[in-house]
């Protein structure tokens, strides 16, 4: 197998962000008047877009999805906050990794259900660089489509002129993230346990691999 193309997920996969837009996003159903844990906005919204994530919620715990809206904007300007204050850092040995494959020729895609404005905020602080560290970033923003719906790595394709999906490689922290990858056909899927779910959660999407974090990739690929 010839890897040439690694499309990546942002928080929980590359970043670690502390679950903060999981936590932001519990507080602002909760807000509502809701009862939910941070368990369970875990385990039914990781990898989603936020506004899809909402309302799947609601629609998971019988609520309104009528509140998807508002709940949406408030925790949209709740995130905004918490990202200014928030101190974000590379998983470990995840920038290594980076350089490593770039270095091979390899491209890295990072993908994420974030607005492109919460994903640049994200990159800003980590101060990554474009053709340094990665080389396009596909936000929700960017396709009509959300995960599992494997429109980014299509995308991705494009950009690249990679025709054989076998020729790509999709990581996350998330089923949605694995979903994605064999819904392209990606010559390979991992999962990884940085994130936001759990090893029996993630071995539902059957993932090739399940690995500590991104960087035990490396034995895999280089």
């Amino acid at each position: 197998m010839n890897i040439q193309l690694l499309v990546l997920d942002m928080a929980g996969t590359t970043i670690d962000e502390n679950n903060v837009v999981y936590k932001t996003l519990t507080k602002a159903v909760n807000d509502y008047g809701y009862d939910v844990t941070l368990n369970k906005v875990l385990e039914i919204c990781a990898g989603m877009e936020k506004a899809e994530a909402i309302k799947n919620l609601l629609e998971n715990i019988g609520g309104n999805t009528d509140d998807t809206e508002a709940i949406f904007e408030n925790f949209s300007d709740e995130l905004a906050v918490a990202y200014n204050d928030l101190n974000v850092k590379p998983i470990d040995g995840v920038e290594e990794f980076l350089l490593k494959v770039k270095s091979k020729g390899k491209k890295v895609v990072l993908n994420t259900g974030y607005t492109q404005k919460i994903a640049q905020q994200l990159l800003s602080k980590l101060n990554w660089k474009i053709d340094v560290h990665y080389d396009a970033l596909i936000t929700a923003d960017d396709v009509s489509e959300s995960r599992p719906n494997p429109e980014m790595i299509i995308l991705a394709m494009k950009k690249f002129g990679i025709t054989d999906p076998k020729d790509v490689l999709k990581a996350g922290d998330s089923t949605i993230d694995i979903q994605e990858g064999k819904n392209a056909g990606c010559g390979m899927t991992i999962a990884v346990l940085s994130g936001a779910q759990t090893r029996e959660q993630l071995k539902k999407a059957l993932p090739d691999h399940i690995l500590n974090n991104l960087s035990e990739a490396e034995h895999i690929l280089l």
